[in-house]
């Protein structure tokens, strides 16, 4: 097998495609990030990377709370929608009639259509070129009920989660696997 050298690049993929709210005193935004992820377990952190001139990059540095909204099939519109319109010239949220409800440990909106919202607190901004990192404190996870099975267990699967890979969206597939199941004894 041959391969090709590129100069370098941004090709770790997929990614989540997540919509992002934020809300300062003044205003309320959603964007959709798709750089975003776990930076720690113990203490729950994670992060988001956002351009400077994006619109909600303000909002997010002045309040110092987002929320990431996992994105499903149903969203995938509006998911596309939120990351390529500016906030500065509508409100998102009535133009594809995303219903908001209040976070329950920051002031912000979370989506209600989400199957699951993280409530972060900025912890630190990271300057890097194109985009900032916001890196933060998760300080509540809010999961829609109706994904949770007879066992108690939450069931992502049931979510039909999507992801963003190379300037496309993806429906997530089937398992393959588990964590551990390479090394997992036999029965």
């Amino acid at each position: 097998m041959s391969r090709q050298t590129w100069k370098p690049g941004t090709l770790v993929y997929p990614l989540p495609a997540v919509m992002v709210t934020c809300k300062n005193n003044e205003e309320e935004n959603v964007l959709t990030v798709a750089w975003t992820g776990t930076i720690c377990t113990d203490p729950a952190m994670t992060y988001i990377s956002v351009r400077k001139e994006r619109h909600s990059y303000d909002i997010i540095k002045k309040s110092g709370v987002f929320c990431i909204n996992l994105t499903t099939e149903d969203l995938a519109y509006a998911t596309d929608y939120v990351g390529v319109k500016s906030g500065k010239n509508e409100n998102k949220f009535e133009k594809l009639n995303l219903e908001k409800e209040p976070c329950t440990q920051i002031n912000c909106s979370m989506i209600k259509n989400s199957p699951v919202t993280i409530e972060c607190e900025v912890t630190e901004i990271k300057e890097l070129g194109s985009h900032d990192m916001f890196m933060a404190k998760v300080v509540a996870v809010n999961v829609d009920e109706k994904y949770i099975d007879e066992t108690g267990r939450f069931d992502m699967q049931r979510c039909n989660l999507m992801a963003y890979s190379h300037g496309h969206y993806y429906k997530l597939g089937d398992q393959i696997g588990k964590f551990g199941f390479s090394v997992q004894k036999k029965k």
